[in-house]
């Protein structure tokens, strides 16, 4: 699929098929994340990833946006892995997590996979029940699976501000 063909069609899906997504297809997607760009190469994300009933029923403690996909996929930073800006100390953790997430998003999409980037959810809720080690920050959570047949955009999917005021040439 030509590339912003793909980001135009692909939009948050709220409403999943009970299917579950194979083996093949997860890793797939995975590899998106794997092969994504982070500062220095550091890699310092790691994935978690939700597919068991267990970890789908304590996902639903930690948020309401969890549209009862049957996977899901928390990103986390290493803070103790990141590349750190000299100027203001500032880590890569936050961006390297995003874009980690953007290309599994978008790998999902290619393979037929609906997803929702979540961040409505609580990072010390996720952290206690997934015992997640205290060096590893939640960022993004993505609930995927295969698109209900009602699945549709919001109304606001197709709906852009102008170029103008979005860029701005220097």
């Amino acid at each position: 699929m030509e590339f912003l063909k793909l980001a135009q069609d692909r939009y948050s899906v709220r409403k999943f098929t009970s299917e579950s997504v194979p083996k093949d297809v997860i890793d797939k997607i995975l590899k998106a994340g794997h092969v994504a760009p982070t500062a220095c190469n550091y890699q310092p994300h790691r994935i978690f990833v939700m597919q068991s009933a267990e970890a789908l029923e304590k996902l639903k403690n930690c948020t309401r946006c969890h549209f009862d996909a049957p996977l899901a996929m928390l990103v986390c930073y290493n803070k103790d892995e990141c590349w750190v800006r000299k100027y203001d100390g500032e880590n890569s953790g936050v961006v390297d997590a995003s874009i980690v997430t953007t290309h599994m998003m978008m790998e999902a999409t290619e393979s037929g996979i609906g997803s929702t980037w979540v961040m409505h959810f609580n990072p010390a809720k996720m952290v206690e029940e997934f015992a997640i080690d205290d060096n590893l920050v939640p960022v993004a959570l993505l609930v995927m699976g295969y698109p209900a047949p009602d699945a549709a955009p919001i109304d606001m999917h197709s709906k852009f501000r102008n170029m103008d005021e979005i860029v701005t040439y220097l």
